[in-house]
């Protein structure tokens, strides 16, 4: 039985530490904050509540799969998951509005042949086709498997298959995103539903590869759920799963510095003074704070991928209003921007600031554990937003503008607002800027890949979202498994199976 540190009670970090203490090693998690969850937490008030983090599920069945690991009780037991449908209504620029139904791909495209006219919901389907053919090569590789020693392989060629397209006596293939709603697409509208999968990583779809066409699909092919209750739900669940397998959880507990001894990692030093002794380490922060921990120290190989920094962050508006939930209302609504080279320009311009129409996702839960009584409602609104930003009431009026394409009476029932800024992150998870990383995709040059689980200093392992395979609450759940067989099983462990 081996001693496991953990530092960091992030979503990852607890995934790896219960299946660790299934395992039989002793585990303790070391977390600075007074809580659980990471970037997963909630906001609280005149008894409203609200997700900070993520509000929606994609893929299940890795939270699923460290359930059944780690006890008898499964997923369903523990939190109530509800499959949203439809799964989102888009607000186009131009006024136009489809519904589009979960997981189902000939609803897909019936509704948008309704909504945008015979053709587009066949050339949606047909993209999403090619983009199953990229999710099948590299679901393994991206997901499943510890990140590969010759990962170029994976930096090189994109797995997207894309349509030839002529233009000018020259055959192209699409290369990006943007080439993709462009070349395949041809409707701004189905641009921007492909796009705004993208933006909601914090990526430039005019530089994402094509290979990002797995995002959409994930979303198509394995539907979107939402906990009852929110997302913290989740979070609580797993916590107590770690309870359940006795794992030792140190709240309050600043990790100041790394122990090395006899060249590997030996422990943790905390702000008390304290040393607590480990046999392996996990560390379940950002880049940055990686670096410190280790006083600078390369842990990183030269030909490993470096980790990501400076991406994106996401600005959070919660509002609670008065009046009840109108009855067919979606879950969840899309409003498009009126001016997409605009807002790319702000978003990852210099000096990036914040869009004068951006793209905004109105989450509207039909929950009644989310509000006082039923004669309110709690509503989310999450845009990107530039890492630092700084957020000033006419930014909010702004957004509030917006949201009112999808909520026409929002300024009529808004009884109070509350705002997350990237600020607001960065003290949550330790992140500078309050930068949130997104899944690892293929292609570009390695640019979208994440570092590697096991680092040059034996006995420390890397967690989460600023690790193989990167952002978003499966791949969090995915590195927890990847590090846990790494520890157990050494290193010829292969991946989850």
């Amino acid at each position: 039985m081996a001693r496991i540190a953990v530092i960091g009670a992030g979503m990852g970090a607890m995934a790896a530490a219960a299946r660790l203490a299934v395992a039989g090693h002793r585990v303790a998690v070391y977390e600075r904050a007074a809580t659980y969850g990471g970037a997963v937490g909630r906001f609280a008030r005149d008894g409203f509540r609200f997700d900070t983090g993520p509000g929606l599920l994609p893929l299940p069945a890795v939270h699923r799969d460290l359930f059944v690991k780690t006890g008898k009780e499964p997923l369903e037991a523990c939190v109530e998951l509800v499959q949203v449908d439809p799964s989102s209504r888009h607000v186009f620029a131009d006024g136009t509005a489809a519904s589009l139904p979960n997981a189902s791909r000939a609803g897909v495209v019936t509704a948008l042949d309704e909504a945008l006219g015979a053709g587009a919901g066949g050339r949606w389907g047909d993209f999403l086709v090619r983009a199953r053919e990229a999710w099948d090569r590299t679901r393994r590789p991206l997901l499943e498997e510890p990140l590969w020693p010759n990962w170029e392989v994976l930096a090189e060629r994109d797995p997207y298959p894309a349509v030839p397209h002529k233009r000018l006596l020259r055959t192209r293939r699409a290369g990006t995103l943007a080439d993709i709603g462009a070349w395949e697409l041809r409707d701004p509208r189905l641009a921007s539903l492909l796009e705004s999968h993208a933006l909601a990583y914090g990526l430039d779809p005019r530089v994402t590869p094509a290979s990002a066409a797995v995002l959409p699909y994930m979303e198509h092919a394995f539907g979107t759920w939402y906990v009852r209750g929110g997302i913290r739900e989740l979070a609580r669940a797993v916590h107590e799963r770690c309870l359940a397998r006795k794992v030792e959880f140190v709240f309050g507990a600043e990790v100041t510095g790394i122990v090395e001894k006899d060249g590997r990692a030996a422990g943790l030093e905390l702000a008390d003074g304290t040393v607590a002794e480990a046999d392996h380490v996990v560390a379940g922060v950002a880049p940055g704070v990686l670096d410190r921990l280790t006083a600078g120290r390369a842990v990183r190989g030269d030909g490993d991928v470096g980790p990501r920094r400076g991406v994106p962050s996401r600005l959070t508006v919660l509002l609670a209003l008065r009046g009840t939930r109108p009855e067919g209302t979606a879950h969840r609504t899309v409003v498009h921007t009126t001016d997409r080279q605009g807002e790319l320009d702000r978003l990852f311009g210099e000096p990036a600031g914040l869009p004068a129409t951006p793209t905004l996702t109105v989450l509207r839960p039909d929950d009644p554990g989310l509000v006082p009584d039923g004669g309110h409602e709690a509503v989310t609104l999450t845009l990107p937003a530039p890492s630092g930003l700084r957020v000033t009431e006419s930014d909010v009026d702004r957004i509030l503008g917006v949201a009112e394409r999808a909520i026409p009476d929002l300024r009529d029932r808004l009884l109070w607002h509350e705002t997350r800024t990237p600020d607001d992150i960065a003290q949550a998870t330790g992140a500078p800027g309050g930068a949130i990383p997104a899944p690892a995709l293929a292609a570009a040059d390695g640019r979208l890949l994440h570092p590697a689980n096991t680092t040059r200093m034996p006995g420390l392992f890397t967690v989460g979202g600023w690790s193989h395979p990167g952002g978003g609450l499966p791949h969090a759940g995915m590195s927890g498994a990847l590090v846990a067989g790494l520890i157990v099983e050494g290193p010829d462990f292969r991946g989850s199976q």
